[in-house]
């Protein structure tokens, strides 16, 4: 994943996605406030990655975690068409997590990450 902030770039790593926003570990602290647009890319089992979905957003929390920082991220309204991407991209998370052996009806796509 990628933070886009006025230009910089923040590689990070998902700790929670859902169709509301996403939690990640990134480097550097972002002031809570700041837009931001996030790339979310699918890292396959052989390390090839999707093409990035770009979602905007805003940072409402940050918070140090020993060497890195972890920061919350609320998505903007998006597009119908962006909508259904970050749709059918949970639904990939939600078909390949490890708690994909439950029933579907007992769980739905944003449970997996809470």
């Amino acid at each position: 994943m990628t933070l886009r902030v006025a230009g910089k770039l923040h590689q990070g790593r998902t700790t929670n996605v859902s169709r509301g926003g996403v939690a990640a570990e990134v480097a550097n602290a972002i002031a809570v406030g700041t837009e931001i647009e996030c790339d979310l890319q699918l890292v396959f089992e052989d390390d090839a990655q999707s093409e990035p979905l770009r979602v905007p957003g805003r940072v409402v929390w940050c918070t140090a975690l020993e060497d890195v920082f972890q920061v919350g991220v609320v998505f903007k309204p998006l597009a119908a068409d962006k909508a259904q991407f970050l749709t059918m991209f949970l639904r990939y998370l939600d078909d390949s997590g490890p708690r994909s052996k439950q029933p579907k009806a007992e769980r739905s796509i944003d449970d997996q990450f809470r």
